[in-house]
């Protein structure tokens, strides 16, 4: 069961998310918040998978809530969603950087959300190609590297599949274009993160634009 935590100070739509969630029968809601410090407390006393986070709320927002969910060692495996009104929030970036594994937009059928919150758990990034470029584009500005080392120190060969993850593939996409095994794509994709010292693919798609190798024009 993936224990979902569900992060937005409308009640209304945290309680519409429940429900949602609460359909699925491999999901459970083990909490709600309405504010970022909520949600960085209760990952913890709920023992959460997964954070399903707003960005506007009171008192402490979603990113730095975001934050501190990705800051606590304890916290280490839960997963933050980010969802956003995409044309109107200029911060989503800045959630990613905070350590989000992925963002939807809050008009999204009830099935994708579902299925994001799977892909989430499951240790991927859910990152729009289309989306994210243009995201990017309009609101990353004096980049701050959200990870420890950058591009120069990977091989050829690892900065292809950087390229390939920024672009939005999945390991067997990924394999598929390279010639490679699955495993061996998803080895490579390993090696990143470790090198990168990354949490996860999104923080690679940000390392890949704020170095250049990928920009928002190429996609």
């Amino acid at each position: 069961m993936i224990r979902v935590l569900l992060a937005d100070d409308q009640t209304l739509v945290r309680e519409a998310f429940a429900m949602l969630v609460e359909s699925a029968p491999d999901m459970e809601v083990v909490g709600q918040a309405a504010t970022g410090r909520e949600a960085a407390e209760l990952a913890r006393s709920a023992r959460a998978d997964l954070v399903v986070m707003d960005i506007r709320m009171p008192d402490l927002d979603g990113i730095e809530g975001t934050r501190l969910i990705a800051a606590d060692e304890d916290l280490a495996g839960v997963r933050v969603l980010v969802l956003t009104t995409y044309d109107t929030d200029e911060n989503i970036v800045d959630a990613l950087r905070a350590g989000a594994s992925g963002f939807l937009v809050k008009d999204t059928r009830p099935a994708e959300l579902l299925d994001a919150i799977r892909t989430v758990a499951a240790g991927e990034a859910l990152l729009s190609p289309g989306p994210t470029a243009r995201l990017i584009e309009r609101f990353l500005r004096s980049p701050s590297a959200p990870v420890a080392g950058g591009p120069e120190c990977l091989s050829e060969r690892e900065r292809e599949v950087l390229t390939l993850v920024a672009h939005g593939l999945n390991n067997t996409e990924i394999a598929e274009t390279l010639g490679l095994s699955p495993l061996t794509a998803k080895t490579h994709v390993s090696r990143i993160m470790g090198k990168l010292g990354a949490r996860d693919r999104a923080q690679l798609v940000i390392v890949a634009y704020e170095s250049g190798m990928v920009t928002p024009g190429s996609l």
